[in-house]
């Protein structure tokens, strides 16, 4: 079976479950040794689009792997985590200051554009070969150098303080935990990304994706997208 399989991915699973549920229903349905592979991961606090791989498509997955993404994301003010989002050891700050709205979008058009950015620790990055959420689990230094980064847009505000969501579109490669840990800074109250959900990928949008408890033969061949 060859094609593009767009999937809402669920939080809790992590983009290799996908890969390994698409896979194991394409074995079961007689499919021989069937390819599936993803095209740029999601963690797994992270909901929305996945974009797979299927059969000789595999072969472009680095081609995908480029697209410009499109985020919904959840951040929470005056406290940090360990790992950048929910999941890690949560602090609180020392900083009292609860910024206004004129203050949020002043800061905010600084994250507009080309900027520096360095990559989380915990994220899949490589270091010296290996991944450095792997280094960072077993408690090893990671360092990694900043990078430059393009974010097309910041749209959809909605402030309540220490609760700030909006929409981004980004250029791939670009790490929305280190993001709103830098906005968190700029701010001067410190962040973590509470929520995130990728809604966009290139031309794909999430409507257009199958849920993970319709995911069956059926519904892959009828979701399965072939391209010109």
């Amino acid at each position: 079976m060859d094609g593009i399989l767009l999937v809402d991915k669920p939080s809790g699973w992590t983009s290799f479950d996908v890969v390994a549920k698409v896979r194991g229903i394409l074995k079961k349905s007689g499919v021989p040794k069937p390819k599936v592979g993803h095209t740029g991961t999601l963690d797994p606090l992270a909901t929305g689009l996945l974009v797979l791989m299927l059969g000789s498509y595999c072969k472009r997955a680095q081609e995908f792997s480029k697209l410009d993404k499109t985020y919904e994301v959840t951040m929470k003010l005056g406290q940090t985590s360990t790992t950048g989002d929910r999941e890690g050891g949560i602090s609180e700050t020392s900083s009292k200051i609860i910024p206004t709205e004129a203050q949020l979008k002043v800061a905010l058009k600084q994250f507009v554009g080309e900027i520096m950015q360095t990559p989380p620790a915990f994220s899949a990055m490589k270091v010296n070969g290996q991944r450095a959420y792997k280094l960072a689990r077993a408690g090893k230094e990671v360092k990694l150098e900043p990078r430059k980064v393009t974010i097309y847009n910041i749209t959809g505000v909605d402030y309540d303080y220490p609760v700030l969501k909006f929409t981004t579109k980004v250029y791939s490669g670009t790490y929305i935990r280190s993001l709103v840990e830098d906005m968190g800074q700029e701010l001067g109250t410190g962040a973590y990304m509470q929520d995130l959900r990728r809604t966009k990928v290139g031309k794909f949008s999430i409507q257009e994706a199958c849920r993970i408890a319709g995911l069956t033969e059926t519904a892959i061949k009828k979701y399965a997208i072939k391209l010109a």
